[in-house]
């Protein structure tokens, strides 16, 4: 794994403490009791053959297996220890992610949590492969690898700041930005589908002003100015609760709620330490839907 990662077995050496002819004599032993070569051998170095990525991905899941035996025993003996990963969407890097692992973090000192920011397929492959615990991503009702362990709804909407002729309105059409300045996200942000799906339907014309994969960069733009934002519920809980953005639901009936998913592989049992983790981010999970995670405006409907 090391010489797969690094493409270089001397790199590997001085990774793992171990001389570079141990580890060459090692790789042939096994290529020879496999019967195919795990490498490529480079003048610029090694490369995974399609062999040598089959026992990477095989080495990866007995990593994580032996991290699940070890908080296993752990568990026996009584002690709330492990480490726990999971994959979350970049909608989720603030709010409540966060706070709730500050919470296990003060109850369960001896629990460490590693959390992976991926687009949305990535997410489900991450919990499909088994190299995460658990994840959080949109739609994934289509997937039978997955058991889904809680879910809200969220939705598609205007963006905007403070004091704009749409951040009163509840709920507008998407027609309503026709002739302003409109900042889209793009691939591989999940709602980027949905107004691909809009803009076929409608045949409008958007003035698109500029358009980023980043949530963050999207709120900045609308807050300096440059244009109505597009994202989801779920992209700007912290701004509109604030007061610094508002949301408006784009009502075209055509649209349907995404459901956020809090997701597990349904081949696997959780470790307890991840057992643990997963009912604090059950717990409040609900505050993440629309429209609980938005303050309640007076209804101005478009």
């Amino acid at each position: 794994m090391a010489v797969g990662r690094h493409g270089s077995i001397r790199k590997a050496a001085d990774e793992l403490n171990v001389s570079a002819s141990a580890i060459a004599r090692q790789i042939l032993n096994v290529e020879a009791d496999i019967g195919t070569p795990l490498f490529e051998r480079l003048p610029t170095g090694l490369r995974l053959t399609a062999a040598g990525e089959i026992m990477m991905a095989a080495g990866g899941r007995w990593h994580k297996n032996m991290q699940d035996v070890r908080a296993q025993i752990e568990d026996l003996r009584g002690l709330k220890r492990g480490h726990v990963d999971m994959a979350i969407i970049d909608a989720l890097a603030k709010g409540h992610i966060p706070a709730a692992i500050r919470v296990i973090q003060e109850r369960y000192p001896g629990i460490t949590v590693g959390v992976r920011v991926l687009g949305n397929d990535d997410v489900r492959k991450a919990v499909a492969n088994g190299e995460v615990d658990f994840g959080i991503l949109f739609d994934p009702q289509s997937y039978r690898d997955l058991t889904v362990r809680a879910f809200v709804e969220v939705v598609l909407g205007f963006v905007t700041p403070a004091g704009h002729a749409l951040s009163d309105k509840r709920e507008a059409r998407f027609s309503s930005c026709i002739g302003s300045p409109v900042i889209l996200p793009a691939e591989p942000l999940a709602v980027s589908q949905q107004i691909a799906v809009l803009e076929g339907a409608t045949g409008m014309e958007i003035d698109r002003k500029a358009s980023s994969d980043n949530i963050q960069m999207i709120t900045s733009l609308v807050q300096e100015g440059v244009g109505i934002g597009i994202l989801s519920s779920l992209d700007v809980i912290a701004e509109v609760r604030s007061g610094q953005l508002a949301f408006t639901r784009i009502s075209d009936p055509l649209l349907r709620p995404m459901t956020l998913a809090l997701c597990t592989n349904s081949a696997r049992t959780p470790s307890y330490a991840a057992s643990i983790v997963l009912a604090e981010i059950e717990n409040g999970f609900a505050q993440l839907s629309y429209p609980d995670a938005i303050h309640p405006r007076a209804e101005n409907h478009d």
